[in-house]
């Protein structure tokens, strides 16, 4: 793929990724947020991190099971579109939740340990955003490789603070660890065979 298709390609997925925060913003607009808003922004900033946690992740067991190898282009995008997301569902905490007052951030994300779990998960998301750049790659080598394994338990400290961030229906959180455990075991056999 020529330099200039592989940007068009790029810039059209990143526009589709924006499409649920486009989405969510208009009901924002349109007051269609239901009794509590910022709950609601908040949850679905929060599922679509996991949706593009599991596209990211399903990348490389798609590409070897149906030999769509030009997949792999878009995986970097598709984890920094996860770090947008998870940086807009963190926002709203932030500052539509807790209208930025650190204090009452630190006593709540001691106190509910499903908040402390979610803001683990962030903060290893940071390295793998920050490292995501083809230098970094290049200065890394092996080293790269190793560090964005953290992508694992970012899937799952994911899932358990959306587990116990629900107050009684815990199947779509379910459902989540079943997805990621199910890629996980997708990609067992190539790791058996190195």
């Amino acid at each position: 793929m020529r330099p200039q298709s592989r940007r068009l390609a790029t810039v059209s997925l990143v526009l589709v990724c924006l499409l649920p925060a486009a989405w969510l913003a208009r009901r924002a607009l349109t007051d269609d947020l239901g009794a509590n808003p910022i709950e609601e922004l908040e949850i679905q900033t929060g599922l679509w991190t996991l949706r593009f946690l599991a596209l990211t992740l399903a990348v490389t067991p798609v590409r070897r099971l149906a030999g769509w190898n030009w997949l792999a282009k878009h995986r970097r995008t598709l984890g920094l579109v996860t770090f947008g997301y998870a940086c807009l569902h963190l926002s709203m905490y932030i500052g539509l939740d807790m209208f930025f007052d650190v204090s009452d951030i630190v006593e709540d994300v001691a106190e509910h340990l499903y908040i402390t779990v979610g803001m683990l998960a962030f903060l290893l998301l940071i390295p793998l955003a920050a490292t995501s750049t083809k230098n970094a790659i290049r200065r890394m080598g092996r080293r790269w490789t190793r560090l964005h394994r953290l992508v694992w338990a970012v899937a799952a400290l994911g899932t358990v603070h959306f587990l116990w961030a629900v107050k009684k229906d815990i199947r779509e959180p379910l459902i989540y660890a079943a997805i990621f455990a199910g890629l996980l075991l997708l990609r067992w056999p190539s790791r058996a065979k190195k």
